[in-house]
């Protein structure tokens, strides 16, 4: 299934327990360690994400987040600042297979791969508890296609 990211941010805020930079070669390259798993990236901040890269106040914010990590100032866009040679594991991620959004644009939860809801919107989980059960087609398009109908009647916006 295919992926798009919408920039939200949420898969990297608290990376920084994941990645750490293991060492500085300057020149915007560094190398990256993986905690869990010992693996060592090279990676190259983008060049155009430099200015981006060298503003640090992230951190107050998010303190656990990805050393890489960074909101676009003024807006709510997130960016890997490390993009173009960002590790494996990141490259494989994808958080969703269903976005919902409330009815003023805002996420109101995730549907993972495994037909799991993710959210802490009330009128949502009642729905989705009350729906799953009885839509327990084995075919994924058909299934999602039948979710999409009912969050989307319930007044709900649906994203692939």
């Amino acid at each position: 299934m295919a992926f798009e990211c919408f920039q939200c941010g949420e898969c990297c805020s608290h990376l920084g327990y994941v990645h750490a930079i293991k060492e500085s070669y300057g020149d915007y390259r560094f190398l990256i360690y993986n905690n869990y798993t010992g693996e060592e990236t090279p990676v190259t901040v983008d060049p155009d994400k430099h200015e981006l890269f060298d503003d640090k106040s992230i951190f107050e914010k998010l303190p656990y987040t990805c050393p890489f990590f960074r909101h676009q100032p003024g807006s709510e866009l997130a960016y890997c600042t490390v993009h173009l040679t960002r590790p494996e594991i990141c490259r494989d991620y994808g958080c969703w297979r269903l976005l919902i959004l409330n009815h003023t644009g805002r996420r109101a939860g995730r549907i993972k791969y495994i037909r799991t809801l993710c959210s802490e919107d009330s009128l949502l989980t009642r729905i989705w508890d009350s729906c799953t059960e009885i839509h327990s087609e084995p075919d994924d398009q058909k299934w999602e296609d039948a979710m999409i109908r009912i969050l989307m009647r319930a007044g709900y916006t649906v994203r692939r």
